[in-house]
């Protein structure tokens, strides 16, 4: 079982930079790919960043491609999603996830864990 809390959204202005992390609960956390989603109003969740268990292997949706960086530290049970030069379009609620597959996935249903996410709001 793995716990997740975000934090770090808030509202910042178009341009601006945002730095989500996500604490688990659990001895476990290293065995975990972990990702990044986001899901605004009136649309389904979308991958936004994915994370290997050893840090080594990251992926990125396109749309964030040289703005985001994923990151973590598992001695800290915690992942990070630093967010540059931050856009109106990525106003979402952002989720954190844990899966246990043996690959890293893009798809919600490869993730076991979620936690409640963190509202982002970028102004324009």
């Amino acid at each position: 079982q793995v716990q997740l809390v975000e934090s770090g959204g808030g509202l910042v202005q178009a341009g601006g930079s945002l730095r989500l992390s996500c604490a688990a609960s659990g001895r476990t956390f290293s065995r975990y790919n972990m990702g990044w989603f986001r899901q605004a109003p009136g649309k389904e969740r979308e991958f936004v960043a994915g994370i290997g268990w050893a840090g080594g292997n990251t992926y990125y949706t396109n749309s964030v491609k040289g703005r985001f960086t994923i990151s973590r530290d598992n001695a800290k049970n915690t992942v990070y999603l630093q967010m540059n030069s931050l856009k109106p379009d990525d106003t979402a609620l952002y989720y954190c996830a844990a899966s246990s597959a043996a690959y890293l996935s893009t798809t919600t249903v490869s993730y076991n864990y979620w936690g409640q996410g963190t509202q982002v709001t970028v102004s324009s």
